[in-house]
């Protein structure tokens, strides 16, 4: 048996999820397929997701195309779900992105696919709604041409385009050839020369309607002396480019009718590589998403990417390597999961009995890093419970939604009594605030949505408290430098002091503080892009009275270490000295060539940059640089500045500085290492309790 893990990927309402319904119809996995607005969809199965009629978790669903096992997953398409999208993506050995046949190519579309081919992962392109109004063939050929990737085979073409009879016609045109023959000096030799290649129905140059590329349909596309079907050479050529990420198969369909949809199963398996891994290797695998069952236990989907997991084996996972034992295990087969005593290489299970495990894990040996494919959410808001309203409670809830998505990335502030909570952008707010009333009870409202800053050190700086010396009050000598990194770099922590100097608990207690303390910086934001080095280490060491046990006012203990080093941080930091950076979006503007007088005022007062301007026949197009903040509200005045011709598409692209009126503040939910009576104070009371 052969298995393939699967992605479906598109922009919101480019029709994935019915795609996904009738993938499964075509396979006999269900009877007749769900609809969306019907709400009756098999992998969206939160009560949320078939009202709003959109997807908000990944879903797997299994099922077999001959002797292949795919394991499907579907995935949100709105942008404030792209976490979701990039849990997903580390799992995958192939992908299929829809696109929409009217609304051709859009930004998620662009985001998604710029993300795949970086990643390398094989995969196919489907144009749905064929049979819709306002279905483009050419047009949006070209457009994946020159948006996605110039590197597309045409799988075929398109009879009644635009009418409920669309249908698609398989079979390669001569310009497939001039794509593959780029990549295969055979290939171009052969078509070259025009001898070299086999024709006729023999050499198994036919395959079914279920295969896509028939002898008398490729026959009528292919120009002398290129007449003949798909040729053994060609479809190695297309199958190799196709794994190899060289080449990107386009097919055209309607996953409300089935228009071509057989064609796509047939290229799924054949082009699509099969995943790989020893299942007699040492065992290893990454979770990619945390749910709560219905006694409220957590169930880890994991892929695995080597040897065998089964019931009741004691596993490590995580950073911190913590063991867990299986307690339970179901593997996805036939459109559900069935339970099963292992799980092997290559395979998507639901694990039982790791409690706390975390979205990202490795289990067993950790495979390759887990690359952030994404930029983290960059807008926040604070929850407001309803008055009366159990704050424990929503906290504990507000807890198992950061387990299902971590970049939420919770805020509590214990002065305010308030959780800020990280976002992508309104409709996920939305989301949460519905989750809360119908999972947990809760009713809340969010203040206004602000914009997540960074800081960098503009310079370097040094400090260093020693132990018994004042005015340090704890048992410990901390010597820390802060340095500026590259752009990019995250931060990066050093020992620039012997490792032998003093016990190593000591030393990982510095540097998990260092991490934690850089979260807030000088204006409250979290420092990145930079190296911190410890200069300077001591201890006191364990000591006790005659006949008496350990005495801790005498010796030094990890908490000497957490408490102090943020005291130090802060110093090194602020005679360093930060810079405060805002997010910032690419933008691409495609508006009617008149319209532009007006539009480029309101540009430069939302402070947007334009970069680069193309004239394309009636229309402008204009590239450039916008502050997240401002988006949303160039968005809203678009339609108006362009008689509602405007299209609009932006994604996140840097962090630039903040050069403009006051540097915005973020308020600080620690023990503020800025003010030394303060923090010292609120460090006694915390030693107290």
């Amino acid at each position: 048996m052969h298995l393939l893990n699967l992605g479906i990927l598109a922009h919101v309402d480019a029709g994935k999820t019915s795609l996904t319904e009738r993938l499964l119809h075509s396979v006999g996995v269900i009877d007749e397929p769900g609809r969306v607005d019907d709400g009756n969809t098999r992998t969206d199965t939160l009560a949320l997701e078939r009202r709003r009629g959109i997807t908000i978790k990944s879903a797997v669903v299994s099922f077999a195309i001959d002797d292949v096992t795919v394991n499907l997953i579907d995935t949100p398409g709105h942008p404030d779900f792209i976490a979701e999208v990039e849990r997903v993506l580390g799992v995958l050995d192939g992908a299929v992105l829809v696109v929409s046949a009217v609304e051709g190519v859009q930004a998620q579309t662009r985001v998604l696919m710029r993300t795949l081919r970086r990643l390398r992962i094989p995969t196919l392109l489907f144009v749905n709604k064929i049979d819709r109004r306002g279905a483009r063939y050419e047009g949006v050929l070209r457009e994946i041409s020159e948006r996605l990737t110039p590197a597309v085979v045409p799988m075929g073409t398109v009879d009644g385009l635009g009418t409920p009879d669309a249908r698609f016609v398989p079979g390669l045109a001569l310009t497939a050839l001039d794509v593959l023959a780029d990549h295969d000096d055979d290939l171009l030799a052969a078509y070259v020369e025009g001898g070299g290649m086999s024709y006729g129905a023999g050499g198994g140059t036919s395959h079914g309607a279920a295969g896509g590329m028939s002898h008398g349909t490729a026959g009528a596309m292919f120009h002398d002396p290129l007449r003949a079907a798909l040729t053994t050479q060609t479809r190695q050529a297309l199958t190799t480019q196709t794994r190899q990420t060289l080449v990107h198969p386009v097919h055209f369909g309607s996953a409300i009718t089935g228009a071509g949809v057989n064609a796509l199963v047939t290229g799924i398996k054949e082009l699509l590589p099969r995943a790989d891994g020893d299942p007699d290797g040492p065992v290893s695998g990454t979770v990619f998403k945390v749910e709560r069952g219905p006694a409220g236990e957590k169930v880890a989907y994991a892929r695995m990417f080597s040897g065998t997991l089964r019931t009741r084996d004691r596993i490590p996972f995580g950073e911190a390597r913590k063991e867990g034992r299986v307690t339970g295990i179901s593997v996805f087969e036939h459109g559900t999961d069935v339970r099963a005593d292992a799980v092997p290489a290559g395979r998507i299970a639901r694990l039982w009995g790791l409690t706390d495990i975390r979205i990202g894990d490795a289990l067993g040996e950790p495979p390759k890093a887990h690359e952030r494919f994404f930029a983290p959410p960059t807008l926040e808001t604070v929850v407001v419970p309803a008055p009366g309203a159990d704050t424990g409670k929503l906290r504990l809830a507000l807890t198992q939604l950061a387990e299902q998505d971590p970049l939420i990335d919770l805020r509590h502030d214990e002065v305010r009594q308030e959780t800020a909570v990280s976002l992508y952008g309104e409709v996920q707010k939305e989301v949460v605030q519905a989750t809360l009333a119908e999972e947990f009870g809760l009713d809340v409202t969010f203040r206004e949505t602000t914009v997540v800053c960074i800081e960098r050190p503009s310079g370097s700086g040094a400090a260093v408290e020693f132990n018994k010396k004042d005015p340090n009050p704890f048992l410990a000598t901390v010597g820390l430098r802060v340095d500026p990194a590259p752009t990019g770099s995250g931060v990066e922590f050093r020992l620039e002091v012997e490792l032998g100097a003093m016990p190593y608990a000591f030393f990982k207690a510095v540097e998990d503080t260092v991490r934690e303390t850089l979260g807030q910086g000088l204006h409250g934001w979290k420092v990145t892009d930079c190296t911190v080095a410890m200069t300077h280490c001591g201890y006191s060491p364990r000591q006790s009275h005659a006949h008496q046990g350990f005495d801790k006012s005498m010796s030094s203990t990890g908490h000497d270490f957490r408490c102090l080093t943020p005291l130090v941080l802060a110093e090194a930091l602020r005679r360093a000295g930060t810079r405060v950076y805002e997010p910032m979006h690419r933008f691409r503007l495609e508006v009617p060539a008149d319209t532009l007088g007006a539009l480029l005022p309101v540009l430069a007062a939302l402070r947007a940059v334009p970069q680069t301007t193309e004239t394309q026949g009636a229309a402008c197009v204009l590239e450039g640089v916008v502050p997240v903040g401002r988006v949303h509200e160039l968005g809203q005045r678009l339609p108006g500045l362009t008689r509602g011709e405007g299209e609009l598409e932006s994604a996140f692209d840097h962090y630039a500085p903040i050069t403009y009126g006051t540097v915005p503040e973020r308020s600080r939910t620690d023990h503020n290492p800025l003010n030394r009576k303060e923090y010292l104070l609120n460090s006694t009371r915390r030693m107290g309790s």
